[in-house]
């Protein structure tokens, strides 16, 4: 599972169950779930401002399954209570789009715009960290908000990480160069806010 730019895992993750919602992996029949999520333009405006087609949501499941065959690890599917309903993805993912600060893994989340000002970007972040530091042992965990991004840089204050710092995360095939806005957490700090 050690490809070099991820830190070692004690264990792989499971699915989880938080007080409203269901994180689990993504299957092959996620795709018109998610497809329904990624066809708004808000859930990607960060970094592409645009929506994604059925194509490259395709693709980003297909990715998506691998991670967890390499890792032993992943962003989660997002499912809504009892209704089981696709409302996004949450989870533990390796920040590749940032080489610098490799090996390293990120908290991140996005969901239908439907959703927001719910808590449940929090609520699901918050039980990613919980997972990453007690079940894969990790001894820090990062989030990369593109900065403007206001909405995402609360969340991750919602949830106990700190700003460390702004970051140039570089152009690739698909975006320009953005600037980020790096927070972090470590497994003792976790610890402290969870006694």
């Amino acid at each position: 599972m050690a490809d070099g730019l991820a830190p070692p895992i004690a264990k792989p993750l499971g699915d989880v169950s938080t007080d409203r919602l269901r994180l689990r992996q993504f299957h092959v029949d996620d795709l018109d779930g998610l497809a329904a999520v990624f066809a708004n333009p808000e859930v990607w405006q960060f970094p592409y401002g645009r929506a994604f087609t059925r194509e490259e949501t395709e693709a980003f499941l297909v990715t998506q399954r691998r991670q967890w065959d390499e890792r032993g690890f992943g962003l989660w599917i997002v499912e809504l209570g009892p209704s089981e309903e696709i409302i996004g993805y949450v989870g533990l993912s390796v920040p590749t789009f940032l080489p610098e600060i490799l090996p390293a893994v990120e908290v991140g989340w996005r969901f239908a715009p439907q959703f927001w000002g719910q808590g449940y970007a929090a609520e699901g972040a918050r039980a990613a960290l919980s997972e990453g530091f007690t079940t894969l042992g990790l001894t820090e965990i990062t989030s990369v908000p593109q900065a403007g991004n206001p909405a995402s840089s609360a969340v991750c204050e919602r949830i106990g990480m700190h700003f460390d710092r702004k970051v140039v995360i570089p152009a690739n095939d698909r975006r320009g160069e953005l600037t980020g806005l790096l927070y972090t957490m470590t497994s003792s700090e976790w610890a402290s806010q969870h006694r």
